[in-house]
């Protein structure tokens, strides 16, 4: 029989009341692997009450304390990276070694997560005015959520709530309803390592599940990954109810090749970066801009995209594995015929991919196309999948100015041997992530992940206050001190200082 995956509130993990499920199914077969519920709203309201009663005792521990416990999470993490990574492989498709990766970029930051003391430390000025101090203070904010997208199940979950926990918050997670066996997972291990009971709640479901916890009155902070229209959402519904939200979004990343750019380590760059994770990732290089002399490649990377397969997740030969759904198949096959519709010219086509032994899979295999304009529909929206446009234009300047022009600035990149040229590049492109000779540059923990324009939305901080206390003190160390507090003073809650990526 298949299982119906827990939900973990008030101190357990326990099945849901509901009576409506969602399959979560293995993308290279079809096969079910779990059922998720719809978590109820009753369920959803006792999360919330049980997150914010832990959080009252959690907020009060040392931080020394919390790191502690943090480091034997992350420990645990590592020693059961496998075993996430199987799962994961599981219900994504992903290939074991791209599954393996992303576990241990989360494991990463739940490492950055035991550095905490030194970043929540607060500041001091002396003699602000005549014989009066003024120091602030970092303080965790409370009930904290995260909203998690299907391509990075264990990687953006781990983004977040170990930083939050960190910092003395609770959290509720809601994860993608699409893959949830990898965050059940995570959670699991969360409460083996020794942390108290209900400071993390995961919770399962879809949109009413979200817009519940977007309106809860005890919910401070919330932070989103996924699309451009749900982002736009989250963050309109959760500022609309005085929370504060980041939420990163869409993407449409170029990667420009100059012709003094090595040409292996372009191309090699290029396929990788563009189908890799069968191209369902927010920092996949989906536009390549050739500039000059350099377009004599685009046949070179055609071949060298051909060689790239898609195949099982255990497959010793498989560039990447299927997509999520039938119906995110369906999405990226209807780019690819809109492309041809609109006069674009197909250099390789894999709308027939087919994989032996996998007659179900939702495969599709590298396609390139050329003959690019700027109002085709392939090169305005984010198809999501491993489709690369092969762009041409006669200087940097004009490749600067086609980045500049696109709505997203998640992130791009340039190829280049020419100092000059790259520096040119780093100061005048708008995007938020840049990378020089780096085909995909995602920042380590300890900076910030960020977007420029439609790819982020709201506070680019983590889960943390920063409370002002004035101090005035006499010779003789006696004090008083005040703080705004009022709920229409922002001056009592300025911008979070405890970055999340």
């Amino acid at each position: 029989m298949v299982q119906v995956l827990d939900i973990y509130i008030d101190g357990e993990f326990r099945q849901s009341d509901c009576t409506d499920l969602i399959p979560v199914v293995n993308p290279a077969t079809q096969e079910l692997l779990a059922n998720a519920p719809l978590t109820t709203t009753a369920e959803i309201d006792l999360a919330v009450a049980s997150a914010y009663q832990a959080f009252l005792q959690w907020r009060t521990v040392p931080a020394s304390e919390r790191v502690r416990m943090m480091m034997s999470y992350q420990m645990l993490l590592k020693e059961k990276q496998d075993e996430i990574a199987t799962i994961l492989s599981q219900e994504t498709g992903k290939i074991f070694a791209d599954a393996k990766g992303e576990v241990w970029r989360g494991i990463e930051v739940a490492e950055q997560a035991c550095n905490i003391p030194s970043l929540m430390m607060g500041e001091t000025a002396e003699n602000v005015a005549r014989e009066i101090n003024t120091y602030s203070y970092l303080q965790p904010l409370g009930v904290c959520v995260g909203i998690t997208p299907f391509n990075f199940p264990a990687m953006i979950p781990l983004w977040m709530y170990p930083l939050a926990i960190a910092c003395g918050n609770a959290f509720i997670l809601k994860p993608s309803e699409q893959d949830p066996m990898t965050p059940n997972k995570l959670v699991e291990l969360f409460y083996q390592a020794g942390f108290p009971k209900d400071l993390i709640q995961l919770v399962h479901g879809g949109k009413d599940q979200v817009n519940h916890l977007l309106a809860h009155g005890r919910v401070k902070a919330i932070s989103f990954v996924g699309s451009v229209q749900v982002g736009q959402h989250v963050y309109r519904r959760g500022t609309d109810n005085l929370k504060r939200v980041q939420c990163l979004t869409g993407a449409k990343n170029h990667l420009v090749i100059m012709p003094d750019a090595d040409k292996d380590q372009t191309i090699s760059g290029l396929v990788g970066s563009a189908v890799g994770a069968a191209g369902q990732r927010c920092m996949a290089n989906s536009v390549a801009v050739f500039v000059g002399e350099s377009r004599e490649w685009i046949n070179d990377l055609r071949d060298a995209l051909a060689v790239a397969r898609p195949g099982p997740w255990d497959g010793e030969s498989a560039a990447y594995g299927p997509q999520i759904s039938r119906q995110a198949k369906e999405r990226i096959l209807g780019y690819i015929e809109k492309g041809k519709e609109e006069g674009a010219t197909c250099l390789l086509d894999g709308s027939e991919c087919q994989v032996e032994n996998y007659p179900l899979g939702n495969w599709v295999g590298p396609t390139l196309f050329s003959d690019i304009d700027v109002a085709m529909t392939i090169y305005t929206d984010e198809i999501f999948g491993p489709v690369l446009l092969a762009v041409q234009v006669d200087s940097l300047q004009q490749a600067i100015e086609l980045i500049n022009d696109s709505p997203y600035g998640n992130g791009t990149s340039i190829f280049t041997a020419s100092g000059g040229a790259a520096r040119k590049f780093q100061h005048e492109v708008e995007a938020g992530q840049v990378g020089i000779n780096v085909p995909i540059p995602v920042p380590l923990p300890f900076f910030s992940f960020t977007g420029w324009k439609n790819s982020f939305y709201g506070d680019q901080h983590a889960y943390g206050k920063q409370a002002v206390r004035f101090y005035t003190e006499t010779k003789t160390i006696t004090s008083r001190w005040f703080r705004t507090d009022s709920a229409t003073d922002s001056a009592s809650e300025p911008n979070m200082t405890i970055k999340l990526r």
